[in-house]
């Protein structure tokens, strides 16, 4: 038992240290979980032989996350985006596999493995690759939206290349890997006294099993649990969900991945949908981030340090080869400019699931450990060095102009009298309310995935940044009477304002603020009403508490309405004294002025209703 505490204790304090660190530092989470199993493991040998039995348990991380997949497998979306998907992604990881196994054959393997490194090398980090996207706001660029579609024909190839990979192994590496897997699941023993039609039909009927389960079993089961109203059960019932479809896979010799996954697109439309991602989600990133520990802790340094040169000789030449393979495709189809760039030097490394795919093949003998140990140095180097890949693609971005972006916005081919520039929850309540009461707007938002919902509900939308001159221009800042700014990111909202404001003076610009010193930016920026996002949702709050703590709703309203206008009023005048960039708890003037307005305030409130609270008090004295 104290064993155990003390690795618990161990993995989990590098991850913490670790982690948080590599993610500050832009490198991504996973990149911080493997320097934490390498520190733990290679270069202080903390952690010992019990990894490689760790890292069994952390695999069926893998299991949720393509569980996961499956449940985002939206039918239509994938329609839609089905030539990039198919296109794009399949040629991707076609072209990449082909030309890796050329270069494998001329080293002098043979065509087994050369395929099998091929196919295992084809593939990218989506982990690494999707939050550097997000967290840099490239997505919704032409160059981001070609990268999603990429990853996530990648992630939907790895469950055919988890059936073919068993198909490059020797017969007889292919029978003892059997016998293996069969010592230890007793039904793989029966399977194999079938004839080759029997296993086909066991495996056929495992199949069909987990997806008329999902259809037809699950959701009965889920409504009875459901009426416990424990989140525990909940959980309880997600957990097993995805263990009992993984242990009918292993029963039958296929791969749990490919149940799960199967599980999750049936589930996709399910009314609980989102609960079951809720329940597995925490589950499936520790385990993820279990598995890249053991990952990290397994890496052969003294092997790296026997041969640096080479196996970094190698991981450029990997990501070279990749990198002329995406650059082409991506002019095949049309990416141009820093579009085309980001799509080459995002997608250049090997991926996550190239750890899940060299352990499998080693399984299934197919790959020698020298040599898997050699691919994971590689694999695990090339995640490493795809941050400065993407600060190369910065660089690159702002030297270049802006023409490879502005080809991939929507065309804005009507003006409206109403502009709004974002719309995510707080944009789409204010444009329903315009719409609604007979008025016309344009609708800008840098994120297609919140267009795309938009156009769903009827409302019509473009995509593109709203941040752009140009794009501003199109939807007709020059003669719009309102603007409104919605925007989630601070810093664009003021810009937009600037922007905005030196352009025309007599446009009415109607800006969210984040909080109380975006409020005074906001007005310095030319802004002429500012609404701080949870003020209004505050007010109301207060007004019923006041109207349950003994005033009537007339009472509670007018002191809503006071408060309002007062501390309006408050904000302008603090305006006056902040200081950009100085901390308002250390400006002594704001302080000084802040305690002087509030209780003003105070003074204002209990004077107006003075006679009600104290009669109030003499009631609850009496």
């Amino acid at each position: 038992m104290e064993g155990f505490l003390f690795q618990a204790s161990l993995y989990l304090i590098a991850v913490v240290l670790a982690v948080p660190i590599a993610s500050r530092l832009g490198l991504g989470s996973v990149l911080g979980y493997l320097v934490a199993g390498i520190v733990i493991g290679p270069v202080f040998g903390l952690v010992g032989s019990e990894t490689k039995d760790l890292q069994h348990f952390a695999e069926f991380g893998v299991v949720m996350m393509l569980f996961l997949i499956g449940l985002e497998l939206d039918p239509r979306a994938l329609w839609a985006m089905r030539d990039r998907l198919l296109g794009l992604g399949g040629l991707q990881i076609l072209v990449t596999t082909l030309v890796v196994t050329l270069g494998v054959l001329t080293l002098g393997y043979g065509w087994r493995i050369a395929l099998t490194l091929g196919v295992i090398l084809s593939l990218s980090s989506t982990a690494i690759v999707l939050q550097t996207l997000s967290e840099k706001r490239l997505m919704p660029t032409g160059g981001g939206r070609s990268a999603f579609s990429v990853l996530l024909m990648q992630d939907i190839a790895v469950i055919p290349i988890l059936a073919f990979l068993p198909l490059l192994a020797l017969p007889g590496a292919r029978a003892l890997a059997k016998a293996q897997a069969a010592e230890t699941h007793t039904a793989m023993g029966f399977l194999q006294e079938l004839p080759p039609w029997g296993v086909t039909l066991v495996t056929l009927g495992a199949v069909a099993t987990v997806a008329l389960a999902g259809q037809y079993l699950v959701r009965p089961i889920y409504t009875y649990v459901h009426h416990a109203r424990l989140r525990e059960v909940n959980t309880a019932l997600a957990l097993m969900i995805v263990v009992t479809i993984a242990s009918l896979m292993l029963l039958v010799g296929l791969s749990p991945a490919l149940g799960a996954f199967l599980a999750g697109v049936v589930l996709a439309n399910s009314e609980f949908k989102h609960e079951l991602e809720a329940d597995i989600a925490p589950f499936k990133g520790l385990l993820l981030g279990l598995f890249f520990i053991t990952v990290g802790a397994g890496i052969d340094v003294d092997l790296f340090l026997s041969k640096p040169a080479t196996l970094i000789g190698l991981t450029l030449a990997l990501m070279a080869a990749k990198g002329l393979v995406l650059y082409a495709l991506g002019f095949l189809f049309r990416l141009r400019g820093r579009n085309q760039w980001l799509f080459t030097l995002g997608l250049a490394q090997a991926g996550e699931f190239g750890f899940v795919l060299t352990s499998f093949a080693l399984k299934q003998r197919i790959l020698p450990e020298a040599l898997a140990q050699s691919l994971l140095l590689v694999i695990a180097l090339s995640m490493f060095l795809t941050p400065l890949f993407f600060i190369l693609h910065d660089y690159m971005a702002r030297r270049m102009k802006d023409e490879g972006d502005a080809a991939q916005d929507d065309e804005i081919d009507e003006q409206k009298p109403i502009i709004i520039a974002g719309v995510g929850r707080f944009g789409q309540v204010v444009n329903r309310m315009v719409t609604m009461s007979g008025f016309e707007t344009t609708v800008i938002d840098h994120d297609i995935k919140v267009i795309q919902l938009l156009r769903k509900f009827g409302f019509k939308g473009y995509v593109g940044d709203p941040t752009r001159p140009e794009l501003l221009k199109a939807a007709g800042i020059d003669a719009a009477q309102v603007l409104v700014v919605c925007l989630d990111d601070r810093a664009a909202a003021t810009q937009l304002v600037h922007y905005a404001r030196r352009q025309r003076e007599d446009l009415h610009i109607i800006v969210r603020a984040h909080d109380r010193e975006h409020v005074f930016e906001l007005h310095r920026a030319g802004a002429d009403d500012v609404v701080r996002e949870y003020f209004d949702a505050s007010l109301r709050v207060g007004r019923y508490v006041l109207e349950n703590a003994g005033l009537s709703e007339f009472e509670a309203n007018e002191i809503e309405k006071t408060f309002y206008k007062l501390d309006r009023a408050a904000v302008r005048d603090l305006a006056e004294v902040w200081k950009p960039g100085v901390p308002s708890d250390k400006n002594p003037q704001y302080i000084a002025r802040a305690r002087e307005l509030n209780r003003e305030l105070e003074a204002a409130l209990l004077s107006r209703f003075a006679d009600k609270k104290k009669k109030m008090i003499e009631d609850d004295a009496a």
